[in-house]
Parts: structure tokens; C-alpha cells; sequence
């Protein structure tokens, strides 16, 4: 169907809540178990790890059942719930809550993201039927998506106050928000796909998907890009707070970051027209590894420096967002299935990008408390050891993700609008 603005902002809304949703489990989630309650830093670390490993593995399968039963609003509207009331009690935690208390929180929360998330990602891609249409549907998507996660970082210093304060309200304005984009969505944006007759059981349609050349290629550049790009979401508030001395500007910080991804949206549709979607994307990596070795040279008052540097890498940050669904949409378009497969591959995609977001965190905090840093350290060692994962760690894994997808590129190039340029 031809997708209008109309059709791509009623689409999109429902990805502010979703993506704000999202943001406090990786910048927020650590800083207050850790140093809020009190919790080891390797004890957060793993209890992210382990918990985000197990809800990864069961995507595939939540894509499968996506595809199989039901449609994908109805998915949608049984999963709201749960991520609503689950992110309250992460958020708002009793004074005595420990790992056990994250662990079963962080479950509740992401079961209900991910069957969200898995099929309003496939509604998305099945609802255009050109290359440019898709990219309008995912560009709407993540700019409401980082509009979402402006807001989540903004509204603790806006609340002000003690910071266990300040994020139980957060938590509990999220319902309320959540309820009134998923309301519009689901009432202006088009059904799309009536109904699905897949009947491919488990085991063909989660094995065929990553037998498909292109979408297993893409899967993996996706999965080494993200984790570069989560380590510094799980370290970052320790970086401004202890390598800048400037915590009092990290809101302004993370602000400035997610609003600069979201302003460059339209940038990014605009150059992946001009280059195409990969030549997009490893511009957007090149532009990343300037910017963190930078980063990597700061140390104590370089908050202007730093500013700048949020900037520069949320402009990247936009394109990390937008152009790797877009390209995974046209995979799906291009290949045109006999029976729909939409869920299964998304749900392989959330498994990569939970994937990603756990061992970045399961990864990078045991480092750090291995390399002897402990929040509020001033010891130059442990700092150094900080800004070597918050910075070099990226550089290198975005390098490794640019030589992969340069060398892959030829599968995965689906012309303008869609169709292989191989073929």
C-alpha cells in the first residue's frame, strides 16, 4: 500500500513509548541497583546478563507464534500490559530489593517488549510495498523512538529531587503515556496484513531463516555494530560522572545525544537515496570510530568537547536506528515467501539486538570492576581502565562490523526499490 505522512506518523507513535520504555534498563537500570541499592557492580552486570540472555532465546520462538496465531495488533494489545506495570516496579523498587527483585522485573518488562516490539516491527514491514515506502515507515518509527528516549532521559533531571525519587515517577508516568500512543496507532494506522496462514512448524521457519544468506549476513554485521554501540549506553553515566566530573550535566548529555539521532533522520533518508542504504550505514560507522577515539582522549571539565561529541555520535546513532530495519524490510520484500515469515525474522532480530545489549552489560561492568573501578573512583588507573571500555572497545567492534558488512554488501544490495541488483 502507498504510505503517506499521514500513514507513517500514526504508524510511528507507537515507538516513543516503546523506546522510552527501553532506555532506563540500559543507562538507568545499572546506576540505581548498583548505586542507588547498593548492589555489586558484577552482580548487576550478571543478573543483566544472564536474564537478557534467556529472554533473547525466546524471540525466535515469540516471532514464530507471531506469525502462526493471531494477528499482530492483538499481540500488541496483550503485551502492553505487562511492560506497563513491569517497568513501575523496576523503576520503583522497594528499599530492600536485590537481584532477585531485578531479575524477575527485568523478564516481566522485556516479555512484554519484545512481543510488542517483534510484531509491530513486522506490521511495519509488511504495510509498504516499495523500498521508499519502508524507509518512510521505519523513519517515522525511530524519530518518534528517539523522541521517546529524549524524553526518558530528560525527565529525571527535570523531576529533580533524589534519584531513586525521581525514576519511581518516571516509572509510573509510563502507563499513561504507553496507553495514549498505542491508542492512536491502533486506531489511525492501517491493519495492513489482514491474516497470516503460516504453517511452517518451529523448526523450518527458525532454521530457514538463518539459512538465507543476506538476512544471516545482515544479522551478523547488526549484531557486532550493536554491541559496539551498547557499551557505551551501559557505561556512559559512569564516564560523565567520574572520567568528566560533570554529572550534574548528564541529563543534558543523554538530551542532547537522542535529540540529535532524532533531527538526523530525515538526513540519513535523504543520503541513503543519494548512496543507498549500505553505503548509509558504513558512513555512519566511519563517523562513529572518529568520534569515540575523541572521546577517548577527555578527561576532568571537557564538557564542551563532550557536548559535541553526543552530537556527532547521535547523528550516527540515527542511522544505526533507521537503516539496518530498512534494509531487513527489503530482504523480506525482495524474497517475496510463499507464506509469511515477517515474525520469524524479527524475532531474530530482537534476539541479535537483546543479544547485543546483554553482553555489552554482562561484558563491560565485570571489566570495568576487574580493571578496579568503582563508581565515584578518582584513581587514574581505574579511570583510564573506564575510558578504554566506555571509547577504544566500541572503536574496534565498529571497525570489525564495517569490514564485514563491506565485504557482504553485494548479497544484501536490494536496488531502490527492493529488488536484488544481483539478480
Amino acid at each position: 500500500m502507498k504510505v503517506d505522512r499521514g500513514t507513517a506518523l500514526a504508524y510511528g507513535v507507537l515507538g516513543l513509548p516503546l523506546a522510552f520504555a527501553a532506555l532506563p534498563i540500559y543507562v538507568h537500570v545499572p546506576k540505581l541497583y548498583a548505586d542507588g541499592l547498593g548492589l555489586p557492580l558484577a552482580v548487576v552486570g550478571g543478573v543483566l546478563l544472564g536474564v537478557r540472555v534467556l529472554d533473547a532465546l525466546s524471540d525466535p520462538l515469540i516471532g514464530w507464534a507471531s506469525d502462526r496465531f493471531a494477528a499482530r495488533r492483538a499481540w500488541i494489545v496483550a503485551a502492553l500490559p505487562l511492560l506497563a506495570f513491569g517497568l513501575v516496579g523496576l523503576l520503583a523498587p522497594p528499599a530492600d530489593a536485590g537481584a532477585g527483585w531485578l531479575a524477575l522485573l527485568v523478564v516481566i518488562v522485556t516479555l512484554g517488549y519484545s512481543i510488542a516490539s517483534i510484531n509491530y516491527h513486522a506490521w511495519g514491514a509488511e504495510l509498504a510495498d516499495t523500498s521508499a515506502g519502508r524507509m518512510r515507515l521505519v523513519a517515522s518509527r525511530e524519530g518518534f523512538a528517539l523522541a521517546g528516549v529524549v524524553l526518558a532521559a530528560g525527565l529525571p533531571s527535570v523531576l529533580g529531587g533524589n534519584e531513586i525519587v525521581a525514576l519511581g515517577m518516571l516509572g509510573w508516568s509510563f502507563p499513561v503515556l504507553l496507553a495514549l500512543a498505542a491508542a492512536c496507532t491502533l486506531v489511525f494506522a492501517p491493519v495492513g496484513v489482514a491474516a497470516r496462514d503460516s504453517r511452517a512448524s518451529l523448526r523450518v521457519a527458525l532454521r530457514g531463516a538463518l539459512r538465507h544468506r543476506p538476512f544471516a549476513c545482515l544479522l551478523g554485521v547488526f549484531a557486532v555494530n550493536g554491541i559496539a554501540a551498547a557499551i557505551p549506553a551501559s557505561s556512559v553515566l559512569f564516564f560523565i560522572a567520574d572520567v568528566l566530573q560533570a554529572e550534574a550535566q548528564a541529563g543534558l548529555f543523554l538530551v542532547l545525544y537522542f535529540a540529535a539521532g532524532a533531527a538526523s533522520m530525515p538526513l540519513w533518508v535523504a543520503v541513503s537515496q543519494a548512496l543507498g542504504k549500505l553505503e548509509a550505514w558504513l558512513l555512519a560507522m566511519l563517523l562513529a570510530v572518529a568520534v569515540f577515539v575523541w572521546a577517548a582522549t577527555l578527561g576532568a571539565g571537557d564538557v564542551i568537547a563532550f557536548a559535541c561529541i553526543c552530537v556527532l555520535s547521535g547523528i550516527a546513532l540515527g542511522a544505526d536506528l533507521s537503516l539496518p530495519p530498512a534494509i531487513l524490510a527489503d530482504l523480506l520484500a525482495r524474497d517475496g515467501p510463499a507464506e509469511p515469515r515477517a515474525g520469524a525474522w524479527f524475532g531474530w532480530w530482537n534476539f541479535g539486538a537483546k543479544a547485543n545489549l546483554a553482553l555489552a552489560a554482562g561484558l563491560a561492568l565485570p571489566l570495568l570492576d576487574g580493571l578496579g573501578y568503582m563508581p565515584g573512583s578518582r584513581d587514574p588507573a581505574a579511570l583510564a581502565g573506564l575510558a578504554a571500555v566506555y571509547a577504544l572497545l566500541p572503536v574496534g567492534l565498529k571497525l570489525c562490523a564495517a569490514v564485514v558488512l563491506w565485504r557482504v554488501r553485494g548479497d544484501l544490495d536490494c536496488g531502490e526499490e527492493g529488488r536484488c541488483v544481483r539478480c
